[in-house]
């Protein structure tokens, strides 16, 4: 089923759809939030079809939607929001993905990019010596069982008690760095040992930690909230679950694929195996993701204190300290009420590379923020810029508070890897005034800004759609990759 540009119906500028009953079994039409530009790169995978397929989810609600950095997934196309209905809508571990609460946290310093440009070499050295990173890479953590129940049970208060964290900071994360459902017991003894030397590191593919200049302000209201500023310094750190989050999918895709017949549930793509939320197969897997998603919180938080680290051992006590500015997850199932068709309801909503953007009012964020909406963090490709947006009362409305995650990939790992020359690529960054730091040339190649669709463009989408309205954007100056 190849999808192309006729079969959609365009609704707005931004906006196109695959009606109801464009391919058979659709429970709802499956929309597409993206500029007519970006379509072509969209079109070039199977994003639209898997999109489709999620239209077939027993209990989904509304619609199917992909966000403009949408691009080929496991199951669900990663930019995928799906809603289903609570308690006995399905939940699906591809509409989450493998690297559970994979997300982003922003760091904001008192410092100006003049006060630090000539030292950038250093400080990417520096950060690059204290956050481990690369694939399989451990941190200077070693937990045992017993104390890995602890850090899935509590998340980024884990950090905390343990001396790694800010109470202050737990306010400044979504959920507060903590899903109360979390249940150690529902994580495979290998998961847990595949994490349990991964605190405070990053990993490889697309995470990193990355210093930015605020470049420019679209919204100094919202700015002076975030407490952004023309010329500030601020540090990207866009990680997850690392291979115990892996596990967590791995295992439980495997007991819904042989639990699916039991509950009659038939769909085009297996890998979109799910069972209702209510079942204790649906269960059993909910609370294992919200202990992944708990680890991946503290590992930020991990993080957070490695990059502090780095900062002082370079700039002294000149240098301040690092406020969390934001943490929000973009990998994860929520339960959360919307309003659907007039009426209140819990649901459960899927984002899979999909940032949650929750409007003005929305209570779990901090006193400051309240008035303007939460942040949400759309980081770019290392070479490009970065954005910091406000989420709006219009994505409560038209999307589950959801917007786009990134710039989303357009070329394939392996095939950037054949078309970038990495050390070249380092050099022209370099002579841009970007510092990046690798563990190989590979994973520069993989993640060159060529392999990503234009991150400006996605921005604008969203805005435009009022699925999350610009604040700043950011300008990279030096990068730390695995």
């Amino acid at each position: 089923m190849s999808i192309k540009k006729t079969d959609l119906q365009q609704i707005e500028d931004y906006l196109w759809e695959l009606p109801r009953g464009f391919r058979p079994g659709m429970r709802v039409p499956a929309r597409v939030y993206a500029l007519e530009k970006l379509l072509d790169a969209i079109l070039d995978d199977r994003s639209l079809e898997q999109l489709a397929n999620v239209a077939t989810l027993p209990g989904i609600l509304r619609a199917s939607m992909v966000m403009p950095d949408v691009h080929e997934g496991y199951g669900f196309p990663i930019g995928g929001v799906a809603a289903t209905a609570y308690p006995d809508g399905v939940i699906s571990p591809g509409g989450i993905g493998y690297d559970i609460n994979c997300g982003v946290r922003l760091l904001a310093s008192n410092l100006e990019y003049g006060q630090i440009k000539t030292r950038l070499e250093e400080l990417s050295k520096e950060l690059y010596r204290q956050v481990p990173s690369g694939m399989g890479q451990g941190g200077i953590l070693k937990l045992s069982l017993k104390e890995m129940d602890k850090v899935l049970e509590q998340g980024a208060e884990w950090a905390v008690t343990k001396g790694y964290g800010r109470e202050a900071n737990l306010a400044f994360i979504e959920s507060h760095g903590r899903l109360q459902e979390a249940d150690p017991d529902k994580v495979s003894e290998q998961a847990k040992k595949r994490g349990h030397d991964q605190l405070g590191t990053i990993g490889s593919g697309n995470h990193f930690v990355e210093v930015d200049r605020v470049e420019d302000i679209f919204d100094p209201a919202a700015a002076a909230a975030y407490g952004l500023r023309s010329g500030q310094v601020v540090i990207l750190i866009h990680t997850g679950s690392r291979g115990l989050g892996h596990q967590v999918a791995t295992d439980h895709l495997r007991i819904m694929m042989s639990a699916m017949p039991k509950y009659g549930i038939e769909l085009p793509d297996r890998e979109l195996a799910c069972v209702p939320l209510s079942a204790p197969e649906g269960q059993d897997y909910f609370q294992a993701m919200c202990a992944a998603a708990n680890f991946a919180w503290c590992n930020r938080e991990l993080i957070t204190w490695e990059c502090q680290a780095a900062w002082k051992k370079v700039f002294g006590k000149s240098g301040g300290e690092l406020r969390l500015l934001y943490d929000v997850a973009h990998n994860i199932a929520k339960i959360e009420e919307h309003q659907i068709d007039g009426e209140r309801r819990k649901v459960i909503v899927h984002r899979k590379g999909a940032t949650r953007a929750f409007g003005p009012r929305f209570d779990e964020l901090p006193e400051a923020y309240r008035q303007v909406g939460q942040p949400v963090l759309i980081p770019g490709s290392m070479g490009t810029a970065s954005y910091v947006l406000a989420g709006t009362d219009e994505s409560m409305a038209a999307s589950f508070g959801s917007t786009c995650h990134g710039a989303g990939r357009r070329m394939s790992r392996t095939k950037a890897k054949k078309s970038v020359d990495a050390a070249e690529l380092i050099r022209k960054l370099r002579n841009k005034g970007i510092y990046v730091q690798a563990g190989s040339h590979r994973g520069v190649a993989e993640e060159a800004p060529i392999a990503y669709k234009d991150v400006n463009l996605v921005v604008e989408t969203v805005h435009l759609a009022r699925l999350a309205r610009k604040v700043a954007r950011l300008r990279p100056v030096a990068v730390v990759k695995g």
